[in-house]
This record gives structure tokens, C-alpha cells and sequence, in this order.
């Protein structure tokens, strides 16, 4: 029987399809001066970053995993004219780009190049020198911001596609990104749902969507199994959203009855829940020591009349044990428990494991002491480079967006 082509029903089923996005040229516009609008805290080197992502794809395939990338999807649908024209004009307005002229001289400069042209220029970013200019062209802005050379701002988080979509059960969640540098990322990934014919025919719910007010980022949402989910409330993500997804997972006829949201700090180093803590087993979690101090987890169930249910629980360990029908938890503390070694390990992306299969994980080597305590408590580590991958500030999860697993037992 064929595997269903969107299907994640929990964190740690062997993974079977993923979608990703080899960094691209859109890294290599990143200055100093832009490093915080673009959430980067220094320069990558893209051509050791290509290396490593490609190592990090070929460690997924060679256990059985299909990759697909995100900028050959976007190519496939720029095929089509109409789909094209609609995607252009979209993203002439979230980059605010109003005076007719130039939108029109824009749109025809798109509509006449490859496909994957297009594609690249979506993700990389327009260069203003990339469209020629006389007076009835050239808008304000052109010469107050001549330090910002882009009509198409580049997209240099994208190859940490677990943010902007979230595969539940059958379903989606586009995401609503809370950073203007990532809300075209989401759009893009609407239009790869719509129009692709990997997706479309499979006329899957969506869960939530781009276009929603309040944020919600994929790295705050652990699917732990068929019928419960975490989402962190963090910096990224609203309560709203948390709220509305939760409602409609349980009255969209979906397998899920409980989600457990988990208040984080808002920090930057805490960016999202899977940055303090990610499942690695049936009953194991990796985490970061001493958060659960700092952290409030509500239950959250159907209510009467399409409403939630929201109730506090008294910690996190006790409630993943109810909420899993399990007889205990082991949460794995990163760093070997160790306050210091935990805190350099977790800026490094220690607890940012990707589970590819029961007790599998994916993670970056340099993070040692982490990777040799999940080793400890029989977990298998498959280890990759992440020296320039790690710059953005993301792990192996962070760069992966499920889009299939086997169910588990």
C-alpha cells in the first residue's frame, strides 16, 4: 500500500518524506549592519554552509528518507503563467512596492524568464540594478534607502523550513511568521499547497494560515502523538494562535483531542520550544536543565460549542506521563546537566534534535557532551557539521519540515 504523502501523526515515527532548502545565494547578501533584521548574529560562509546542509540531506536519505527542496517545488509551480503573475503580485505587496509603473515594468521583467530564474529571484531576493529606470520608474525610495539595494528583500532563513509549515496529522499549518524578514517564506509554501501536484490533489485541511493576525512558527509545535500536541508559547507565538489551531484541530475532524501549550521565556536563546527541548523517543525528551523552572504548561481540550477548554497543570513531566497514557518520562537533560557546558551546548542547537526514526536523532557533532548523554540513555546519535549552519541559530529540526512519517506502534 502506497505511504500517504502528507502524514505526521508524531515526532519520532521513521521519517519518510521532508522538505527542505539548500542555502542559497540569498545568504550572501547578509551585512553587519543587517545581521539583527534578518536574525542572524554573523556572517555564514555559504559555500562550507552548502556543504554541511548537503551532508545533512544525504545522512536523511541514506536512512531512507526523500528529500524535496523547497526552491524545485516553487520552479514546478512558476510553470504555470497565471499561478506566476499571482505570486508576483503578491510579493510586490508584502515588499510595498506601489507605483504602477514599476510594478508593471517588475511583473513583465518576471514573466519573461525561466521558471527557476523566477524562483531564484523570489528566495534571493530583486536587486534594484536588476530593473532598468527611467523618471516615471523610479519611486522615493529608490534614493532614501540606497543602503538597502532590494525591491524583493532576500529570504536567507528559509533553509530553516520547520518554521514557516507544520504537518498535524493529514492536515497543514502555514504558519503566521511574527518576523516581517520571514512572512514571504509562508506565502510561498501557500502557493506550493494550492498549486503543486504533490499536494493539491490531496485536498488536505489546513489547520491555519498565513494570512491569520496572531503568529505561530513551526519550531513551537511538537506533534507527540496521534492524538496530542505541544505548542511553546514564546516569543513567536501568541496565545491566539495557540487557541485557534487548538480549536481547529479538535472540531475539524482530526485525531487530535489534548494540546499542551508551554509558556517559554521570551528570550532570544529560548526562540522556540524546540530549542529547550524535543522528543527522542516513545517516553525520552531531551531538554535544556533548569527551564522547567521557568516554564507554565496548560491543557487544552474541547469545549461545548466549538469552544477550548484551558486547564493549568502542575509541570511538564507530569503531564507529558497523563497525556501519553505512559508509566514515566525520562527528560535528558542537555549538557550532561551541567549548567555551563548546557548553556555554550544550547546556543549551539544541542536539544534541536531531529528524530528520524524511535530513538534516532539527528544533531550537530560539535555539540559533544549533549550528543554522549543521549548515547548514555540509548538513544543513537547520527551526528553532521553544523559550524556555518549553526550561524543562523537552528539545529537539525529547525532545517526540516516533515512532511511524512510511519506510524508508530
Amino acid at each position: 500500500m502506497a505511504r500517504p504523502l502528507i502524514s505526521v501523526h508524531s515526532e519520532i515515527g521513521k521519517l519518510r518524506t521532508v522538505l527542505l532548502h539548500r542555502p542559497g545565494s540569498e545568504l550572501e547578501w547578509i551585512t553587519p549592519e543587517y545581521l539583527e533584521e534578518l536574525l542572524f548574529d554573523d556572517i555564514p560562509w555559504l559555500a562550507k554552509m552548502q556543504i554541511e546542509h548537503d551532508q545533512f540531506a544525504g545522512t536523511l536519505r541514506d536512512r531512507g528518507c526523500k528529500v524535496l527542496y523547497y526552491e524545485t517545488l516553487l520552479a514546478d509551480i512558476l510553470g504555470d503563467m497565471e499561478v506566476r503573475k499571482r505570486i508576483i503580485i503578491e510579493v510586490l505587496d508584502i515588499c510595498h512596492i506601489r507605483r504602477p509603473k514599476l510594478r508593471e515594468m517588475i511583473i513583465d521583467i518576471l514573466l519573461k524568464k525561466q521558471s527557476n530564474e523566477v524562483a531564484e529571484i523570489i528566495i534571493a531576493g530583486l536587486h534594484k540594478t536588476e530593473v532598468p529606470h527611467d523618471k516615471g520608474l523610479i519611486d522615493l525610495s529608490y534614493f532614501i534607502r540606497v543602503d538597502h539595494p532590494f525591491y524583493f528583500n532576500p529570504l536567507p532563513n528559509l533553509y530553516f523550513t520547520r518554521d514557516p509549515g507544520t504537518v498535524i496529522g493529514a492536515g497543514l499549518s502555514i504558519n503566521s511568521m511574527q518576523t516581517p524578514a520571514r512572512k514571504r517564506e509562508t506565502m510561498i509554501l501557500h502557493y506550493i499547497y494550492q498549486h503543486h501536484p504533490r499536494f493539491k490533489p490531496l485536498n488536505a485541511p489546513l489547520w491555519y494560515d498565513y494570512s491569520y493576525e496572531d503568529s505561530i512558527e513551526g519550531g513551537d509545535i511538537l506533534v507527540l502523538s496521534d492524538s496530542v500536541v505541544a505548542i511553546g508559547c514564546s516569543a513567536r507565538t501568541t496565545p491566539q494562535a495557540i487557541e485557534r489551531i487548538a480549536a481547529n484541530l479538535f472540531h475539524e475532524n482530526s485525531s487530535f483531542n489534548k494540546v499542551l501549550a508551554i509558556e517559554i521565556p521570551f528570550t532570544r536563546a529560548y526562540m522556540h520550544l524546540d530549542t529547550v527541548f524535543t522528543m527522542v523517543d516513545h517516553d525520552k525528551f531531551t531538554i535544556y536543565p533548569g527551564v522547567e523552572q521557568h516554564i507554565r504548561v496548560f491543557l487544552l481540550t474541547p469545549g461545548k460549542e466549538q469552544q477550548v477548554k484551558i486547564t493549568p497543570e502542575e509541570n511538564l513531566q507530569k503531564v507529558l506521563k497523563e497525556a501519553l497514557n505512559l508509566p514515566a518520562v525520562d527528560l535528558i537533560q542537555s549538557g550532561g546537566g551541567n549548567i555551563i557546558t548546557a548553556a555554550r551546548e544550547q546556543w549551539n542547537d544541542s536539544t534541536n534534535t531531529l528524530c528520524i526514526a524511535p530513538g534516532v536523532v539527528v544533531t550537530y557533532n560539535r555539540n559533544v557532551v549533549s550528543n554522549d548523554t543521549l548515547r548514555k540513555r540509548g538513544i543513537e546519535v547520527v551526528e553532521i557539521e553544523g559550524s556555518e549552519l549553526v550561524r543562523g541559530r537552528g539545529g537539525p529540526r529547525c532545517m526540516s519540515m516533515p512532511l511524512a512519517r510511519d506510524a508508530i506502534s
